[in-house]
């Protein structure tokens, strides 16, 4: 199983992203993933990482929060049914 980790700048205001973020991905995979967990942060950062691979880091991916890739990337990650 996956465990997702968002972790997101508190002073830049990021809960919200971090939030709709986790919110999809428990809405989109459920029981299939172990955990999506949300890491208070500094510094404007926003990173999603599955296992300890880095998905989506705003500093290489820019500031616009891509939801659709978050998604493709774990789901790409997860086991498929036989």
């Amino acid at each position: 199983m996956t465990s997702v980790e968002i972790e997101y700048c508190v002073p830049c205001g990021l809960l919200d992203p971090a939030i709709e973020t986790q919110t999809r991905l428990l809405n989109e995979f459920g029981q299939e993933l172990d955990s999506v967990t949300l890491i208070p942060g500094h510094g404007g950062v926003f990173i999603v990482t599955a296992d300890g691979e880095t998905i989506w880091d705003k500093g290489v991916h820019g500031a616009d929060l891509d939801l659709e890739l978050i998604v493709d990337a774990i789901n790409d990650r997860l086991p498929s049914e036989a």
